[in-house]
Parts: structure tokens; sequence; C-alpha cells
């Protein structure tokens, strides 16, 4: 089964993210902030991680950054989530290496959109 890591400090906002994506067939691991989702993105190499970009410990970006410097991460496909909608956000968020970025608010059947169209592109 697909895998996928799921980041926001924001509980609220995580549940629903891992709700409907769990509704959609798929696993999901659950972070609190930067820091554990990086720990479970290298332990647990999940097939995609849907990352906040303002967390506490260590942005969603930094994260994004340290799985693109890492080659045994370096292909997970990531998505922001984030509530930084201008446009020099969302090209900083695909400079950082995202492979797609979704502002808050956000539709959670699109979100499962998505994710499926991200992985359907096989990786990096």
């Amino acid at each position: 089964m697909t895998t996928v890591l799921v980041a926001d400090d924001d509980p609220d906002v995580r549940d629903v993210v891992v709700f409907k994506l769990q509704q959609s067939g798929y696993d999901v691991l659950v972070a609190e902030d930067g820091e554990a989702a990086l720990r479970l993105a290298r332990s647990s190499r999940p097939d995609l991680a849907v990352l906040d970009v303002m967390m506490p410990r260590m942005t969603g970006l930094d994260v994004c950054r340290e799985l693109r410097a890492d080659a045994a991460t370096a292909r997970m496909p990531v998505i922001l989530l984030t509530a930084r909608a201008q446009e020099g956000d969302v090209e900083g968020g695909f400079a950082w290496g995202a492979d797609d970025y979704l502002t808050k608010p956000f539709s959670p059947r699109e979100l499962a959109s998505r994710v499926r169209a991200v992985l359907g592109r096989g990786g990096r």
C-alpha cells in the first residue's frame, strides 16, 4: 500500500488531511513539526510527503531541502501545503524542490487528486 507522510502543526488541518488520505486508500504517517517529519521520512521512506510550510522546529521548506540533499530521499515527491499564497512563495516552494504546492484553505478532494497526480508521475 502507498504511504503518505503528513506534517502539519495545526491539529485541525492535520486531521482533515489524514482523514481524506486514509479515505482515499493511503497509509498515513503523521508528524506535528518539521523535525519529526524529517525523522519519519528518513526512517520510514514514505512514497510521498505533504508538508505544511510554517511549522515549529523546522519549516516544510527546510524539510524539503533536507530530503532533496539526501540520496536516500531525494526522489521522494513533496507537496507543500500552506497559507502563503503569494507568487514569490509559490516560486520559492518549487525552487526548494517541491513537486506541487497547495494553498490553504484547500479542498480535501483537490489534495487527494494532487497526491494521486504526483504519485502517478513516477517520482522525480
